[in-house]
C-alpha cells in the first residue's frame, strides 16, 4: 500500500486471491516499483508481494518540461518531461552528474535546471585558475602585464 502511494498511485482496497488493490502510473513501475514488491521488505512487514498489470487507459498527469541551462545557455539535449513533484530532485542529480563530466575552464560555469523561467536547481562548476589582478586596481599597468605574464608561463607548465 504505501509503495503504491510513494509511486503516486491510488490505493482502493486489499483482497488477498486475485483482486485489484490500487492503481499506478505504468512509468512508476517500469522505474523500478515491481522490484521493491518482488524483494522481501525492509522491516515493514513480512512476506512477499507481486503485482499485475492490467491497463486502464490514459490519465492527465502533472508534468512539467526541466530545461538545462549551461552557462545561462539552455541545452535542448539535455531537457527532461518530468513529473512536478520530482522536478527539482531530478534536476539537482542530473546537475550533480554534469559537474563531474564537464572539464573545469578559467571561468566558473553555472549550471541550472528550469522550468519556465524559475531556476529549481543550481551547480557551479568552479574556475581553475584565480584572478591575479583583483588586488591591482589603478596604478602601475607594468604591474598587472608582469603577473599576467607569471601566470601565463605557470599554465604552459
Amino acid at each position: 500500500m504505501k509503495l503504491c502511494e510513494d509511486r503516486r498511485g491510488t490505493y482502493k482496497k486489499t483482497e488477498y486471491i486475485g483482486g485489484h488493490p490500487g492503481d499506478a502510473p505504468v512509468r512508476a513501475a517500469a522505474r523500478g516499483g515491481h522490484l521493491r514488491f518482488l524483494r522481501p521488505p525492509q522491516k515493514r512487514d513480512q512476506g512477499y508481494g507481486t503485482m499485475d498489470f492490467d491497463f486502464i487507459g490514459f490519465r492527465p498527469g502533472d508534468l512539467v518540461k526541466l530545461d538545462i541551462l549551461v552557462n545561462g545557455d539552455k541545452v535542448d539535449a539535455l531537457s527532461v518531461i518530468v513529473h512536478r513533484e520530482h522536478a527539482e530532485q531530478r534536476g539537482r542529480k542530473l546537475l550533480v552528474r554534469l559537474k563531474e563530466e564537464i572539464d573545469r575552464h578559467l571561468f566558473e560555469i553555472p549550471l541550472q535546471a528550469a522550468i519556465g523561467g524559475k531556476i529549481v536547481a543550481r551547480e557551479t562548476i568552479k574556475s581553475v585558475g584565480k584572478n591575479v589582478t583583483a588586488k591591482c586596481y589603478g596604478g602601475d599597468v607594468t604591474r598587472k602585464r608582469k603577473l599576467l605574464e607569471k601566470q601565463k608561463e605557470g599554465k604552459k607548465r
